[in-house]
């Protein structure tokens, strides 16, 4: 495989990643910032999900290779640690969980967090934009592809059904007077 050229699908689908991209790294950042006070959860859910979509998108394209079998070096990776210590302090208390670590393989368990799940994400997206925005599109492409699934997609996927499980039961789990109250109201309106 070559280089892309504009207008391909290849082009198309990089272009759409690196967007995807930024709009989750925009949205884990704004949000460990404190930025979104109440709607932290809604938006990591969504940014999750769109990302996830996105790499379904690069999972049904055939295997991306560069015309060159090495990386070129992109410049020095970014420092994810104040994301994910302002992360870990956010979910202090639910940041840790526990998970099947390769449910097809075994039913072994292991740790992990939300904090370090989202941080990790970030950094192998972060990667792949800074090919990207040093024109290195089919390297950016190919790293997408490979970290997708050798390492963000399975974090990613793992977050996701964290934040949506935490969603759940913080909109779920209310008082038995509270939900009494809210359904009488709900009858009665």
């Amino acid at each position: 495989m070559s280089e892309i050229t504009p207008g391909s699908d290849l082009s198309e689908v990089a272009d759409q990643v690196s967007t995807q991209a930024r709009t989750f790294l925009s949205t884990v950042t704004q949000v460990a910032s404190g930025g979104m006070p109440g709607a932290e959860l809604s938006l990591l859910v969504l940014a999750s999900s769109d990302l996830l979509a996105a790499g379904a998108r690069l999972a049904a394209i055939v295997d991306v290779v560069p015309k060159e079998r090495y990386e070129p070096d992109a410049g020095p990776d970014t420092d994810l640690d104040p994301l994910r210590e302002a992360l870990s302090k956010m979910f202090d208390g639910f940041d840790d969980y526990t998970e099947v670590v390769d449910p097809v393989l075994s039913d072994d368990v292991g740790q992990a967090s939300l904090s370090g799940d989202l941080a990790c994400v970030a950094e192998a997206l972060a990667k792949g934009l800074q090919h990207f925005d040093t024109g290195h599109e089919l390297e950016a492409l190919w790293w997408w592809q490979f970290s997708y699934f050798s390492l963000w997609g399975e974090r990613a996927a793992s977050a996701l059904r964290v934040l949506q499980g935490l969603l759940a039961h913080v909109r779920l789990d209310v008082e038995d007077d509270v939900a009494a109250e809210a359904e009488y109201d709900a009858l009665h309106s």
